[in-house]
């Protein structure tokens, strides 16, 4: 009796390929991985990935935020540590120079994230950025009706007084580096919203200033004319944050 062919599990072409069972696996499969063969790489591994994890976390804050889905106090609580997270990260050279920059950084791992960038450009959680949007308004006001006012304490008033005062001492000292500037003008304009979530002369000022010291290397520092144009526009914010009071 003549034994038929075994029947192929697949259709054969001309340019089929028949495994060999004589070809054998050269892999453990069992074997674990090592993405970093020493500590130093590891320990910039997980550096990078935990701000690729915070990237993608302060994106889906921000849509969170957006569509009234946290509290937010909620919300400025988890995005300032987020921000403080990123920071320290990257406080690191070695981690600084393996990430780069932001849009570096998102283009090698095909990430988009656009609400985080912003964040993160601005350095402010959105409800410190600009207080004035905020979604705890609890009545609408007729158009004609000046914005209201919290009602402020002296101690929140003379705290934001001191901070403007402290800064602009600060620039005429000549302290004139990012890490010198930006952690006191992240103060200032903190106490500033304690006292007023309304917009006045200057306001937008000092979130530009914010961002453009967010922009720079920690130890860069302003150059001469930049120093007297922050001057110049701080007084303006000063000026028009104590109109607010009267």
């Amino acid at each position: 009796m003549l034994l038929s062919p075994r029947q192929l599990p697949y259709a054969p072409t001309p340019y089929s390929y028949i495994p060999s069972s004589s070809l054998s696996a050269k892999i453990n499969l069992d074997q674990e991985v090592k993405l970093s063969g020493t500590a130093a790489e590891r320990d910039l591994n997980d550096s990078l990935a935990e701000i690729y994890s915070i990237i993608i976390t302060l994106d889906g804050l921000e849509k969170a935020y957006i569509k009234d889905s946290i509290p937010e106090t909620e919300y400025t609580e988890i995005c300032s540590r987020l921000l403080k997270q990123y920071k320290s990260n990257l406080s690191d050279d070695t981690v600084a120079r393996s990430f780069v920059d932001l849009e570096t950084f998102k283009r090698q791992w095909d990430i988009e994230c656009p609400r985080a960038t912003e964040r993160l450009r601005v350095n402010l959680p959105a409800t410190v950025a600009d207080p004035s949007n905020s979604h705890t308004s609890t009545s609408t006001p007729h158009p004609s009706a000046a914005p209201s006012q919290p009602s402020a304490s002296g101690s929140k008033i003379l705290l934001a007084t001191e901070n403007f005062i402290t800064f602009l001492d600060a620039l005429k000292l000549n302290m004139l580096s990012k890490d010198a500037l930006h952690p006191l003008l992240v103060e200032l304009i903190q106490s500033v919203n304690e006292v007023t979530l309304g917009d006045f002369e200057g306001r937008p000022k000092i979130i530009s200033w914010l961002i453009r010291l967010n922009g720079m290397r920690a130890q860069e520092e302003l150059s001469e004319g930049e120093a007297r144009e922050l001057v110049f526009e701080m007084e303006g914010a000063y000026a028009g944050f104590k109109k607010t009071l009267n």
